[in-house]
């Protein structure tokens, strides 16, 4: 088997082949109908949650990572099942075909097969995307802070976050550095009381320090706003030592994935707290 080799890698790289997917027709959702289904509160879901609030994440390849499971191999919606059953409140679906391997058609399967939150996770540059999340079922869309303030979207952050609850979709908004968490933390007071999701991984290196989120969180004073620490959570210890630093949820993908025993893996995790 060959080694995976990391490409050239930045932001820019991820919202190019948003863009791409875009063209490519991989966000045309015309044949699902499931946007009439009661939406589900991600939100709810973790404040309600008597141990660790997990959100796990479904994914079949990264762009750190490469290919991590054989989708061709997996039953989703046993794997999504399976999952909901260990103790998960909320999956998170990867959507993006390039880097990814992620479909919508995976995120419609598994919305069927589930009562918990669905959240397609994308790299989101366009309301066509919005507008696909709704149809295929989604409960929650994330939104990368980053690609608004570096103009690399079709619209303003304020924009995106109104056509999502136009829509009737939660959202995240995802952070990684001090400055970023300051200005969601502004812009929650005035566009809503949007959940936050601290990256722990740089997406322009894809470098990852667990203490990204003890160190934001102890920048500014997140007061009641919801906090979801990303990326890199391979342990009960970390979960744990991430809740004392003030994190209310933990969205995990790979440690789970790689996993032997994922029914195993996902309860031991909900168990942590």
């Amino acid at each position: 088997m060959s080694k995976f080799v990391r490409p050239e890698f930045s932001l820019k790289t991820l919202t190019d082949n948003s863009y791409k997917s875009i063209d490519e027709g991989a966000y045309n959702a015309e044949r699902y109908n499931l946007q009439a289904h009661d939406s589900i509160s991600l939100k709810k879901g973790i404040v309600t949650c008597t141990h660790a609030p997990l959100i796990t994440e479904i994914k079949f390849a990264s762009p750190s990572k490469g290919r991590i499971i054989d989708h061709a191999k997996i039953n989703i919606i046993d794997l999504a099942s399976t999952i909901v059953g260990s103790g998960s409140i909320g999956l998170s679906v990867v959507t993006q075909p390039h880097l990814f391997c992620g479909s919508i058609e995976y995120l419609a399967m598994i919305r069927k097969a589930v009562n918990v939150a669905v959240v397609m996770k994308d790299v989101i540059v366009s309301e066509i995307q919005i507008d696909a999340a709704k149809r295929i079922g989604s409960d929650c869309v994330l939104l990368i802070n980053a690609v608004f303030d570096q103009g690399l979207a079709e619209g303003s952050l304020e924009k995106f976050v109104e056509y999502a609850y136009k829509k009737g979709l939660q959202v995240i908004i995802e952070v990684h550095t001090e400055d970023e968490f300051k200005e969601v933390l502004n812009f929650n007071k005035t566009y809503r009381d949007n959940l936050i999701g601290i990256n722990n991984r740089n997406l322009n290196d894809l470098k990852i320090d667990i203490h990204t989120t003890e160190r934001l969180l102890q920048s500014s004073d997140k007061a009641k706003t919801i906090v979801i620490s990303e990326s890199g959570i391979s342990t009960e210890e970390e979960i744990q030592f991430l809740k004392k630093a003030g994190a209310d949820a933990f969205l995990i993908g790979t440690s789970i994935m790689e996993s032997n025993n994922i029914a195993s893996k996902v309860s031991r995790f909900y168990f942590s707290i």
